[in-house]
C-alpha cells in the first residue's frame, strides 16, 4: 500500500530522483507498457448503428413481417403506410438519441487537461494523459490532481475531494508514512487521487497510479462490470406486442374461415383477414410512443434535465425511492455560515450560497455593527485572515424564458470554508477592499494539519495586530482575555466554560466552528516567534457553518411524500452531518433511522434488507455498500432511482432501475452511467421529470385504450358480421383507412394530453404492474365490444332498406365506416380520464380537437370527393344516414360514463356511510 511507505521508498519502488524525475525517454516507454493516464471509454456507436438499432424493437419486426405480406398481396397503400410509420419512428428515436449524446459531451470537461512535471530535472507542462507511473508532478491551489499520486511535499495543502469521497470539507493532507492496516480512502491523508482540487497550499508528489489503475479507474471498471436494469417500458411494450399478436392471429383465422364457410369469396376474405390483422396490431403504437417519449424529453431539457435513452423518463414515473447523494444534491456544496456567537449571544446569518445577500440578526432584527465592536472585530479577522478571493461574474446570455434582468454569478477561489468567512464578512459591508488602507497585511503563519489555526500580522495605524482563527479548542488555549460587549476582560473559567458549551451546541447541530482572536502587539514583540505571538491572544467568538440545503429541495421531498415516494439520503459524509441536513429536509420521519458505513459492512445482505425500509440515511459509505444499498431496495420490490455526482455514484447509479447523474459538478464516469442528466444540479428537477414520466406512462396508456378499443371495435364488427353471416360491413381498404389514417392522429394528440390533476398524489405503480392493469383491459375490451355492435347495428339497419342490390350494400357499408370512425371520435375524449367524459373539459386538449377534426375531415374527403369513391367503396349520405351514424356512434360512450357517473356515486355514498358509522361507533 502506497500510505504506507516512507516518501524515500515510494521513490526508490519507482527509480526515480525527485529533484530530477523522469528522463523523456523513461516516461514514454512507462507509458508505452502502462498505457496512457486516462479512463477508457466506450467506443462511440456509429451513426447508421445507432440508427438501425431503433429498428429491433420486436413490434417493429412484427410489422414489417406484415408490410411483406401486404405488399405480395398487391396491398401496396397498406405497406407503404406501414414502412413511412416505422421509418418515421426509426428516425424520431435516431435523432433524439443523437442529440442527448451531443448534449452530453458539451457538458463534459477533461478533469485535468494538463500537468506540471519534473522532466530531466527541468519543470515542463505536458497533457495528463501523458503522464507515467513514477513522473514527479507540481500541484498547487486550483488545480485538478492529474493521477493517483504519494506525495513527498505538502505545504498547507488542503484537498477537496466529494467526486470521490461524498465527503464536503477539504482534506489536510501531509506526507507521513501511516499505519499498517486497511484505512480507508477518506483518511489516506499523504495521497492524492486523480480528479479531485486542491483547495489550499502547494504539494511536489509521485505520480503511483495512472488511467485504469486510479481510484476512479477502479470505480469505472466496477461500472463496467455492472448489469443495466431494463425499463418497466420496454418489459410492457414487450408483454403487449405478444398479446396482441396472439389475438390477432387468432381472431383473424376465425373471420377468414367464418366469412369462407358462409359463402364468402376465399381471396376477398384472404384480404379482409389481412387487414384485420392489421388493424389489430396497432403499427403507429412505437411511433406513438416514441413521439410521447421524445416530446416528453423536449420539456425535460427545458426544465434542465438531459435523457440520455428515451424510456428512462417514463422509468422515473414509478420511481418509489430516490436514493440521493447529501454534497451538491440536497446541499449546495457552498460552505456558508448561519450562526455567530459571541459574548453569549447567539446571532443568525441569513442568505446562503455565495451571494454576499443576507443579514446578520438579533431576535429577527439586523444588527448594527456601529454598537457592536465585537462583532466587527470578528467579521475583521474573518475577512482579513483569510485567503479565499470571492468572484463576481455575469453571465453571458440571459437564459431562454428568463425573466427579469440578468444576475451575477458568485464563486470562490480557494478554501470553501474561508470562502464562507469572506461571504459573511460581505454580507455586513466589510470586505477586504473596504479595509484597503486601514489594515496593512504584513506576515502570515500558514493553518496546517498540526497547528490547526492561522495567523497573519497586520499593521494598523501605527501599530500591530496579530489576527487568528481556527479549531476552537485550539484557539481557546491561546487567550488569556475575552472581549465582552466589547470590553477586553480576563478570560475567567467560567465564561471560558460557556464558550466550550457554545461549541458544542454547535457542533450537535453539524456545524463546522472556527474560533477567532486577536492581539495587539507590542513593541517588545518579535515577529519571528511565531509561539510567542500566538499566546495571551483576545477571544472574539465563534462561527457556524454548514454547506446548506438547496432551497427548493424541501418542498420537492415533501411533493415526494405526497406521491409515495420514499427518498434516502446516501453520503460520504459524517453521519451528524448527514442527519442533521436529512432532518432540516424533513426526510427522517419519527421512527426513521440511520446507518453507517461501518454497521453496513457489519450486515449480511438478509440483514440489510430487513432494515431497508426503516432506513433514510446512510453515511460515510464506500462505493460498494452504495451498491449493496441499492441492491437492497430492489430486492425488497422498489423501483430505485439513485443520484449524485461523485466517481463514487456512479456504480450504484448504474445499478439502479434509473441513474441521475449531476451535469454541472458531476465526474464523466458518472455521467456515463447514467440515463438521465440534471444540467442544473438540482434535486427539485428529479421530481419535475417524475411528474413528467408519470404524465408519459399514463398518456401511452391513454392511447393504447383509445387504439386497442378501436381496433377492438373494428375485429368485433367484422367478427360478429361472419358469425351472423351478415356480407361484409367493411371492405379492407375502409380498415386500413380508419386504422392508419383516421386513428393516428387523435392517438398521437392524447401522447401530449395535460396530466389530470392529482397524479402526484397517487402512489407509484409496481413495477410488474400489468399495462392493462387498473380495468384497462375490461375498458378496452367493453368499449370496443360496444363500438363494434353499434357499428354492425347502423349497418344492419340501412341494409334492410334495400338487402339484395349492390347501391344498398354500398350505402350500408359507408354508414358502417362513418359510425365506426365517429364512435372513435367520441371515444377519444373519454380516454382523457380514467374516471369518464364528464369529468374533464373536452376542450383543454387543443391538440386533440385539432386532431379529432383533421380525422373527421379526412372521413368526409374520402365520402365525399368523387374521385375516391370509388376507390374507398364510399357514397355521400344524407341527413337520415347522418342522423343514424351519430345516435349509434355515441350510444358506447354516454353508456359508459353514465355507467361511471353512477359507480362514483355509489362509492361515495359507501364511503360517506362508513364514515358516519364509524362515528357513531366512537
Amino acid at each position: 500500500m502506497w500510505y504506507q511507505m516512507e516518501a524515500e521508498e515510494a521513490a526508490r519502488a519507482h527509480d526515480v530522483v525527485p529533484a530530477h524525475g523522469l528522463t523523456w525517454d523513461e516516461a514514454k516507454a512507462r507509458r508505452e507498457r502502462g498505457g496512457n493516464n486516462e479512463l477508457t471509454e466506450k467506443r462511440n456507436v456509429p451513426l447508421i448503428v445507432l440508427f438501425l438499432n431503433q429498428f429491433k424493437d420486436f413490434m417493429v419486426l412484427v410489422l414489417m413481417a406484415a408490410t411483406l405480406v401486404s405488399g405480395l398481396l398487391g396491398e401496396y397503400l397498406d405497406a407503404i403506410t406501414i414502412v413511412a410509420i416505422i421509418v418515421m419512428n426509426g428516425i424520431l428515436g435516431f435523432i433524439q438519441e443523437f442529440r442527448a449524446e451531443r448534449s452530453l459531451r458539451a457538458l463534459k470537461e477533461l478533469s485535468a487537461p494538463t500537468a506540471k512535471v519534473i522532466r530531466d530535472g527541468e519543470l515542463a507542462q505536458v497533457p495528463a494523459r501523458e503522464l507515467a507511473a513514477g513522473d514527479i508532478v507540481l500541484i498547487e491551489s486550483g488545480d485538478r490532481i492529474p493521477a493517483d499520486v504519494r506525495f513527498i511535499e505538502a505545504n498547507s495543502l488542503y484537498v477537496e475531494e466529494s467526486a470521490l469521497t461524498g465527503e464536503s470539507v477539504p482534506v489536510g493532507k501531509h506526507t507521513e508514512a501511516l499505519e499498517s492496516g486497511e484505512v480507508p480512502l477518506g483518511d489516506q491523508k499523504n495521497l492524492g487521487f486523480m480528479g479531485t482540487m486542491v483547495t489550499r497550499g502547494t504539494a511536489k508528489g509521485i505520480v503511483v497510479r495512472t488511467g485504469m489503475g486510479t481510484e476512479m479507474g477502479k470505480i469505472a471498471d466496477l461500472i463496467q462490470n455492472t448489469e443495466t436494469m431494463e425499463t418497466p417500458l420496454q418489459h410492457r411494450l414487450e408483454q403487449l406486442g405478444k398479446i396482441l399478436i396472439a389475438v390477432a392471429i387468432g381472431l383473424t383465422i376465425m373471420v377468414v374461415i367464418a366469412g369462407i364457410l358462409h359463402g364468402q369469396p376465399p381471396y376477398a376474405m384472404f384480404l379482409a383477414g389481412v387487414s384485420l390483422a392489421v388493424a389489430a396490431i396497432p403499427e403507429g403504437l412505437p411511433a406513438i410512443v416514441t413521439i410521447a417519449l421524445a416530446l416528453g424529453v423536449q420539456r425535460m431539457i427545458k426544465r434542465k434535465a438531459i435523457v440520455r435513452k428515451l424510456p428512462s423518463v417514463e422509468t422515473l414515473g414509478c420511481a418509489s425511492v430516490i436514493c440521493s447523494d447529501k454534497t451538491g444534491t440536497l446541499t449546495q456544496n457552498k460552505m456558508t455560515v448561519t450562526h455567530v456567537w459571541l459574548g453569549g449571544d447567539v446571532l443568525e446569518v441569513t442568505g446562503d450560497g455565495y451571494e454576499p445577500s443576507g443579514h446578520i440578526v438579533k431576535a429577527g432584527a439586523p444588527v448594527d455593527l456601529r454598537q457592536n465592536q465585537t462583532l466587527r472585530r470578528l467579521l475583521q479577522i474573518g475577512v482579513l485572515c483569510n485567503n479565499a478571493v470571492l468572484h463576481e461574474e455575469m453571465p453571458e446570455q440571459k437564459r431562454k424564458g428568463a425573466k427579469g434582468p440578468l444576475k451575477p454569478v458568485f464563486s470562490i477561489k480557494g478554501d470553501p470554508t474561508e470562502g464562507a468567512l469572506v461571504v459573511l464578512g460581505a454580507k455586513a459591508g466589510i470586505t477586504r477592499q473596504s479595509l484597503e488602507g486601514l489594515y496593512d497585511r504584513k506576515g502570515e503563519l500558514p493553518f496546517d494539519s498540526d497547528r490547526k489555526r492561522m495567523s497573519v500580522l497586520m499593521h494598523h495605524q501605527g501599530g500591530r495586530l496579530l489576527f487568528t482563527k481556527g479549531a476552537p479548542d485550539v484557539v481557546l488555549e491561546k487567550c488569556a482575555y475575552v472581549l465582552w460587549d466589547g470590553k477586553v476582560i480576563p478570560f475567567t473559567p467560567t465564561l471560558k466554560q460557556k464558550v466550550i458549551a457554545a461549541n458544542e451546541g454547535m457542533a450537535r447541530s453539524a456545524l463546522r466552528v472556527l474560533g477567532f482572536a486577536y492581539k495587539e502587539l507590542k513593541s517588545t514583540d518579535r515577529e519571528d516567534t511565531p509561539h510567542t505571538l500566538e499566546s495571551q491572544l483576545v477571544f472574539v467568538g465563534l462561527a457556524g457553518m454548514i454547506d446548506p440545503p438547496r432551497k427548493e429541495v424541501r418542498d420537492a421531498i415533501q411533493t415526494c411524500k405526497r406521491a409515495g415516494i420514499k427518498t434516502v439520503m446516501i453520503t460520504g459524509d459524517h453521519l451528524a452531518t448527514a442527519e442533521a441536513i436529512a432532518r432540516q429536509l424533513g426526510m427522517i420521519p419519527a421512527n426513521g433511522l440511520s446507518m453507517s458505513g461501518q454497521q453496513i459492512a457489519a450486515l449480511s445482505d438478509d440483514e440489510l434488507d430487513e432494515k431497508t425500509d426503516q432506513t433514510y440515511v446512510y453515511a460515510r459509505v464506500s462505493p460498494e455498500h452504495k451498491l449493496r444499498i441499492v441492491k437492497s431496495l430492489q430486492r425488497k420490490g422498489h423501483v430505485v432511482a439513485m443520484t449524485g455526482d461523485g466517481v463514487n455514484d456512479a456504480p450504484a447509479i448504474k445499478a439502479s432501475d434509473i441513474g441521475i447523474a449531476m451535469g454541472q459538478t458531476g465526474t464523466d464516469v458518472t455521467k456515463e452511467a447514467s440515463a438521465l442528466v440534471l444540467s442544473d444540479d438540482n434535486f427539485a428537477t428529479i421530481v419535475s421529470a417524475i411528474e413528467e414520466g408519470r404524465g408519459i406512462y399514463e398518456n401511452i396508456r391513454k392511447f393504447i385504450r383509445y387504439l386497442l378499443a378501436s381496433n377492438v371495435g373494428e375485429i368485433m364488427t367484422m367478427f360478429l358480421a361472419m358469425m351472423l353471416g351478415m356480407p361484409m360491413p367493411l371492405v379492407p381498404i375502409q380498415i386500413l383507412w380508419v386504422n392508419l389514417v383516421t386513428d393516428g392522429l387523435p392517438a398521437m394528440a392524447l401522447g401530449v394530453d395535460q396530466p389530470e390533476k392529482d397524479l402526484m398524489q397517487q402512489r407509484p405503480r409496481t413495477a410488474k404492474e400489468n399495462i392493462f392493469a387498473r380495468r384497462l383491459g375490461w375498458k378496452i375490451i367493453s368499449r370496443g365490444l360496444l363500438i363494434g355492435v353499434c357499428t354492425l347495428a347502423a349497418f344492419w339497419i340501412m341494409l334492410q332498406e334495400n338487402p339484395d342490390s349492390a347501391a344498398g350494400l354500398l350505402k350500408a357499408q359507408s354508414v358502417a365506416f362513418a359510425t365506426l370512425v365517429m364512435a372513435q371520435l367520441i371515444h377519444v375524449f373519454d380516454c382523457r380520464s380514467s374516471r369518464s367524459i364528464f369529468h374533464r373539459n373536452p376542450l383543454q386538449n387543443k391538440y386533440l380537437v385539432l386532431a379529432v377534426l383533421s380525422s373527421l375531415a379526412l372521413m368526409l374527403v374520402v365520402m365525399y370527393v368523387e374521385p375516391l369513391q370509388p376507390i374507398f367503396k364510399t357514397v355521400p349520405l344524407g341527413v337520415k344516414e347522418w342522423l343514424i351514424t351519430l345516435v349509434f356512434a355515441g350510444i358506447p360512450t354516454f353508456l359508459m360514463g353514465f355507467g361511471s357517473v353512477l359507480t362514483t356515486r355509489r362509492r361515495k355514498r359507501r364511503k360517506l356511510i362508513g364514515g358516519y358509522n364509524s362515528k357513531v361507533a366512537a
